[in-house]
Parts: C-alpha cells; structure tokens; sequence
C-alpha cells in the first residue's frame, strides 16, 4: 500500500524560499514515477515536475524551471521539492504524487495528471 504524506509547505514573501517533503512509503523507486503537483484556488491542477523512475532524470514546467529543484532520498523514502525565488504565482496546495510507470511512459502520465496515489498536499502561500 502506497502512501504518501507531504509537509513544509508555509507562507513567504516574494523571493523567498520553501522547501517540502514527501514521505512515500511502498513506493519502488526503480519502477515508480514520482511527481509534484500544484492546484491554486479556482484553477486546475498543474504539473510542476516529476522524476523518472529509477531516480536521476527529473523533468520541470516551464513556469518552475530554474527555480525549482526536485530530489530524492531513497535510504529515507522521501521525496523533495527544492522552491527558490517563490513568486506569488507560486501559491497553492502542493501534491506528491506516484504512479508505476515505465521511462516511456512517465511522461504522458504526468501531462494528463494521471497518478494513481496522492498526498492530502501541503499549502504554499507566497505574497508580495
């Protein structure tokens, strides 16, 4: 049984920096595809980025890209998500989230936001 439990998440201002955590639990890193996701108030959830599985290749939106950074440690199950330069545009609920998935296919999973297992999500808050 996958479970997922994200912390870290707070209020900063602009320019700021979070960094969040993932406790994954029964997940294989060898065979899971882990990602981040991100829902503001009133708009639909966007990918920020996932890492392919077996660790090392991570991919990221555009809109995060170069400020964000997304890491594993696999001795302590964890996932992470590295925030730098928050912008207030940053702000909503964080998800973990993971799916089995192949090299090939993390990719699309990712795009249609199609994970099986989910976090509950930690809050971001960033203001000017």
């Amino acid at each position: 049984q996958v479970q997922l439990v994200e912390s870290g998440g707070g209020s900063v201002q602009t320019g700021g920096s979070l960094r969040l955590s993932c406790a994954a639990s029964g997940v294989t890193y060898s065979s899971d595809c882990m990602g981040w996701f991100r829902q503001a108030p009133g708009k639909e959830r966007e990918g920020v980025g996932y890492v392919f599985p077996g660790g090392g290749r991570t991919y990221y939106a555009n809109s995060v890209k170069g400020r964000f950074t997304i890491s594993q440690d696999n001795a302590n199950n964890t996932l992470y998500l590295e925030m730098n330069s928050l912008k207030p545009e940053d702000t909503g609920m964080y998800y973990c989230a993971a799916t089995q998935s192949s090299q090939y296919t993390c990719g699309a999973l990712y795009l249609r936001r199609n994970f099986r297992y989910w976090g509950q999500g930690t809050q971001v808050t960033v203001s000017s």
